[in-house]
């Protein structure tokens, strides 16, 4: 699929002045899901994609999807990755300082298991090549654009500097009501973590004007577990519209 993907769209001839920006998060392991989506917007080498964090756990492919991350960016495509928690998870995990295995078995309880079996190698054996690992330890915290700020979960407004509190760009719930406005600039905080399904994005998304964040992380990985949760969106942050895609695995 993603090679078809590729061919449809790498040398699709869009002005640049039609270059868009978007911002996924929450894959977690959904990687049919996550190619359909790109499908869907019609991602294509002029445009600029924003993955917020959590591409593995808990779905059926986290292999696949950084494998498809690694493609897009081989094949000109422009994506920016940041850290989720679960990435943060695995580096613990697999951390030598973890002698008590206590951040490996935070980690499998978390989807873990998920992401091991999508990385069994033919023989039947777990395999998961330093390059992962890689990828996840270069990932940023944070991303600022002229209009929004990217992150995997939120901000510590009660922090001097919301950036300096990294474990809550990673773990923070429940900060809307502590956003300092007037250190945002008039910017909007775009970010996942905690799922909330489509219409609960859609509500937020029209009260943008008086709230400046968006939670995107439709819960895709949920389908069928949680009500009103099966999405993975994608937020065209040049035009200001929202994308849905089922989940398909």
């Amino acid at each position: 699929m993603l090679e078809l993907f590729l061919r449809l769209f790498h040398y699709s001839n869009i002005p640049l002045s039609l270059m868009r920006k978007f911002a996924i998060s929450d894959i977690h392991g959904c990687n049919k899901t996550f190619l359909a989506l790109l499908e869907k917007i019609q991602f294509s080498t002029a445009d600029e994609l924003y993955l917020l964090g959590d591409y593995i756990d808990r779905g059926p492919d986290s292999k696949g999807v950084i494998d498809s991350i690694f493609n897009l960016q081989k094949t000109g495509y422009q994506v920016h990755c940041l850290l989720g928690n679960h990435e943060l998870m695995i580096l613990e995990a697999f951390s030598d300082e973890d002698v008590e295995d206590r951040n490996m078995n935070h980690w499998l309880m978390n989807g873990g298991v998920a992401t091991i079996q999508s990385f069994v190698t033919k023989d039947g054996t777990p395999d998961i090549p330093d390059i992962y690992f890689q990828f996840a330890q270069n990932l940023q915290f944070y991303l600022e654009l002229d209009d929004y700020i990217l992150v995997h979960a939120g901000l510590n407004f009660r922090s001097l500097n919301p950036f300096a509190d990294m474990e809550s760009m990673l773990w923070i719930r429940n900060w809307y009501n502590k956003i300092e406005l007037e250190w945002l600039r008039g910017r909007v905080v775009v970010h996942g973590h905690t799922p909330i399904g489509r219409k609960a994005i859609e509500k937020q998304f029209n009260k943008l004007s008086k709230v400046p964040a968006l939670n995107i992380d439709g819960g895709c990985v949920y389908f069928g577990k949680r009500d009103e949760m099966g999405d993975l969106c994608a937020f065209d942050l040049t035009e200001q519209v929202l994308h849905f895609q089922k989940n398909i695995e």
